[in-house]
This record gives structure tokens, sequence and C-alpha cells, in this order.
């Protein structure tokens, strides 16, 4: 354990879009000599319409497939890197370019081509800055199959780490042990910061990125919402899946290991407190009864029905074994006696959902099996709920007298998280009416 204070702090694309930016990120870091390493995202948009740089390196790497013109595009994104580095007055970038160039036409894939973005900006960022910089591809390690390897990459990072006090290190992508660049999904660049703050053993994550925290609710929904305060790495997680994005889901597992929080602060605004996320909360209740409500849809649910379900021996097994065969995740199963709820993602199914009845009928003979699709999943979550009687009662009161039907109910053993399903049409009235009872 460090016997001084130690920050990791990731920049999102936001943050460092423009030279101007870059400067923001620059003054935030030398103002605290604590954020010795930095986590940098490929730079994002400028203003509405701009493109962001990952998305036009895969567009780069499609018209090379296609046997288009890819330079053009390729020089698109050196055009912008050319603005942020005379700007800021550090070394050009055309050797790498010429690299990057020579890899495409070498056989490199799309995840080594969008992987660049990061790249390129760490390249930037640790000179500006006068850190050292770290190319993650040897310590961030994933197998041949594409599989991240945390245990490995916890010890060969840490090691690496341990020998600069101060460096940035790029986020998004690693290494197979052969060398061959494979990336996170989308958003990945939390994910790095993340594996970056473990190994390096830090006091805090703060993760920068362009609004001052995490929302109650979605600002498209809600006018104004709520900035939550303190939230546990449980509650972020189950906001985050259903859809509340400040911050990568998956994010969240390398620092909850070692207890680290994380910090959410807005780079145009330093001088916000932000969000933080803690393995625990000591009150319960410091947000509220309710810590944040976010919704997501596309999901279809498939409804099965018989006399006696409960008292047949395997019938949940042999319904799920279905599911599994198609390798289909699920994501909620709400039940009763005699019928069984299975909710599912509707891009999974429904190519073949005639299939999968056809398989359920067949292994456990149902009276009847409905499919619906256009269903979204509203979650509810807060650890204040736990202590607070009637908590459930105002939120399907509140929606009741909104006219809105639910169709399905489902909380959670924890008893801090409800999920609420309706038609898709109606997520945004029900975040809506659940914020204004419990907010306004």
């Amino acid at each position: 354990m460090q016997s001084e204070y130690l920050k990791t702090v990731k920049f999102g694309g936001s943050s460092l879009a423009d030279a101007a930016q870059f400067m923001k990120v620059a003054e935030i870091v030398k103002a605290d000599p604590s954020r010795r390493y930095v986590v940098p995202s490929a730079p994002g948009r400028r203003f509405s319409g701009d493109f962001k740089v990952t998305d036009k390196l895969y567009e780069c790497y499609s018209a090379y497939e296609n046997g288009e013109d890819y330079k053009s595009v390729l020089g698109e994104i050196k055009t912008r890197y050319d603005e942020i580095t005379s700007t800021l007055g550090v070394s050009s970038l055309d050797k790498e370019f010429e690299k990057i160039i020579a890899n495409i036409e070498g056989g490199y894939d799309s995840q080594y081509l969008a992987s660049r973005g990061e790249y390129l900006n760490g390249i930037v960022l640790a000179e500006f800055l006068g850190f050292d910089f770290v190319d993650p591809a040897p310590y961030i390690r994933f197998s041949e199959k594409g599989v991240f390897e945390a245990p490995t990459t916890n010890r060969l990072l840490s090691k690496k780490l341990k020998e600069h006090k101060y460096a940035v290190i790029p986020g998004f992508y690693g290494a197979t042990p052969s060398g061959i660049v494979k990336t996170f999904p989308r958003g990945g660049s939390d994910i790095t910061g993340s594996i970056v703050a473990r190994a390096t053993d830090s006091d805090l994550y703060e993760n920068w990125t362009d609004v001052s925290g995490f929302l109650v609710a979605d600002p498209r929904i809600v006018k104004n919402p709520e900035i939550i305060e303190v939230v546990t790495y449980h509650e972020l997680r189950e906001l985050s899946y259903m859809g509340a994005n400040v911050l990568h889901e998956d994010s969240i597992f390398p620092v909850r290991i070692s207890g680290i929080p994380i910090n959410i602060r807005n780079t145009n605004h330093p001088e916000d407190r932000g969000t933080m996320i803690v393995s625990h909360r000591s009150n319960p209740r410091s947000n509220g009864i309710i810590t944040g409500i976010a919704g997501k849809g596309g999901f279809s649910v498939i409804t099965i029905e018989k006399d006696m379900m409960n008292s047949e021996i395997g019938f949940v097994r042999k319904v799920l074994s279905v599911f599994e065969r198609h390798k289909i995740s699920i994501e909620h199963i709400p039940s009763g006696i005699d019928t069984m709820g299975i909710i599912v993602n509707t891009s999974a199914v429904s190519e073949i959902k005639d299939e999968i009845i056809k398989d359920i009928t067949r292994a456990v003979d149902p009276d009847s099996i409905l499919y619906e699709e256009k269903l979204s999943l509203v979650a509810v979550v807060g650890r204040g709920m736990v202590n607070v009687p009637g908590t459930a009662g105002r939120i399907f009161k509140t929606i009741a007298a909104s006219g809105i039907n639910v169709r399905m109910i489902d909380q959670g053993s924890s008893e801090y998280n409800i999920i609420i399903s309706v038609h898709e049409r109606d997520m945004s009235r029900v975040i809506a009416a659940i914020y204004d009872e419990f907010f306004r």
C-alpha cells in the first residue's frame, strides 16, 4: 500500500475533443499532484454533427475492406489531430499515421485500427503533460480467443507502472500474448481506467466526462434531474445496465475488487463535486428513498401457462435449457404458481421465436404460450427503499394514476431494486411520474 495519496484519472472523448479541451484536462491534472496516472479516450464530437474519431476509424476500416479510398477517410482523422498537435505545440503524428497505413495494408484487423484513437491521444497528452507514455498492449492481456485476463493484467500492469511515477495509459485496448490488439466494448476506456486504478492501488479513480455526476434520471425525460451525490457499486451496476450510461457498466468490477471509490466529475466544471461511487453507504438514505431511475426498451416476454406447474419437478430447468441451447441470455423471470415469464432481448429472439416456442412446447407441454414484443424495463433503484415501508405501493399507485398498464413487476431479493415492465411507448411517462412522486 503506497504511503502518499494516489489517483487514477480517466478523461472521456468529449473531454479531449480538441486542443482547447486538452488544455482544460492539463490544468485539471496539474492542479493535483496525486493525479499520477491518466487514461484518455479517443476524441469525441466537438459540436453537433461532428464525428467521433473511433466511429471514423471503423468507417476507415470498412472502406479498406470494400476496396474503397480508405486513405481519404484516414485523412479526415489526421486533419483533426494536426489541428490538435499544432495548437498545443507538440510533435506531429505524421510517422504514426504512416505506420497505421502500413499496418492496415499489412493485414491488421478492425480492432487494431479502432484502438488508434486512444493510442494517438495518449501520445499527444503524454507529451503535453510531460508524463511518460505507456502503451497498454503488452500489459492489458487478452487470451488468443479475445477473453480479457484480469489476474494476468493486474500482475503485468502493476509491475510496469511501478516504473513510472507519472504516466499516460491509453484506454479501450490491450493485446494477446502474440501481440494482436484487442478492444473492450465501446466505452471501454472506463474499463481501462478501472484496471489502472486497481493495478496502481489508487485511493481514488476519477472519471472525467461532460456531466457533473450521475443523474437520478435521464435528462431527456426529466427536466433538470437531481445529481446523485453517493451511489454504491451495486446500485450503479443496476442503473448502468438499464440505460444510465455515464459510466460503462463493466468498469465497476476491477475497482470493486479492491474497494476503490470512483468520482464522476465534469471536465468543463471541475469545481463541481460530482458523484461518489462507493462499496457501501453508511447512511442508506443519504440520497433519499430512491437513488436513481433508469429504463431500456427492446425487450420481449414469452409467457408460459400450465396448471400445477409448481409441482412439476424440473419444469423451470427444462424451459431454461431451451434458451441455453439457442445461446440466448435471460433478463428476468417473473413467475406465479401456474405461470412463468421469460424476458429476453427482442433482437436475440425475433427471428427464431417460432422455433423457441416449438422447443418449449416439446419440453414441457404447456397449456398455452404467449409471445409479446415492444416492452421496456424500468428500474427503480435505492438502498433506502429497504427501510421505508410502502415504497413499492407509492410507485405502483403513481403509475396507475398516470393510466399506464404494468405488464410485469419484479423486486430483487436485495429489496432495493424494483423492475417494472411496460409497453415501450409508456417508458418515459413511467420514469417521469416516479421522479415527480419522489423528487418534486
